[in-house]
């Protein structure tokens, strides 16, 4: 009990919101977002809901913040694969390894994976919706980089990330939930790079 009130102390002193934060993505790094409750995130913080409250409306709210979150470790990692410690890529590969960055945080991140996009919300704000997801937002880049390049034409351009993006999402989910789980990665990455390769040989034909 002594403990629980020295967190109290500290949190309410500290960056209570960020706390809040890393403990839902510890709890969905795991658990995938049903993992993620109001009152185990404040137990383990040791403060009262009350005060969660003061920094997040409800449970959905916080979940939404650990979402974006997570979205925007997925892009440092899809960044990473995308360079290879290098300053610059070509737009082709730029694109391959975007897709195959996407996968791969899905195998190894399931819980995340399933916390960032298990109830994607409409991503089209001029229709009234929300901003695109982070990773989106890497996908439509490379893809503009590739108009950019001369490898496609700007008349194939618009809606290119919808194929794109249904490809990696889709894969991802037969891996996870789907009749390819339990597979292991020796197996499961030729499938990821052929799903990735085919998508970019139809778009770019």
């Amino acid at each position: 009990m002594a403990s629980s009130g020295a967190q109290r102390q500290g949190y309410h002193h500290g960056n209570l919101r960020q706390a809040l934060l890393e403990a839902g993505l510890e709890l969905t790094r795991n658990g995938g977002p049903s993992a993620l409750a109001m009152r185990e995130v404040t137990r383990r913080l040791g403060v009262s809901p009350n005060a969660a409250y003061r920094h997040f409306a409800d449970r959905d709210s916080l979940l939404s913040a650990v979402a974006e979150q997570i979205q925007q470790q997925m892009v440092a990692r899809m960044l990473t694969h995308a360079s290879g410690g290098r300053t610059k890529v070509a737009a082709r590969e730029r694109l391959r390894a975007v897709g195959l960055g996407y996968i791969e945080f899905a195998l190894r991140e399931p819980g995340w994976f399933e916390t960032a996009f298990g109830d994607i919300q409409p991503v089209d704000p001029a229709a009234g919706g929300h901003a695109l997801p982070s990773p989106l937002t890497m996908l439509v880049s490379a893809l503009d980089a590739l108009v950019a390049s001369g490898d496609l034409a700007e008349t194939e351009r618009e809606g290119a990330e919808w194929p794109c993006w249904s490809a990696v999402h889709g894969f991802a989910l037969l891996a996870l939930h789907g009749p390819l789980r339990g597979r292991p990665h020796d197996q499961l990455w030729p499938a990821a790079e052929r799903t990735v390769d085919a998508v970019i040989a139809g778009l770019l034909l």
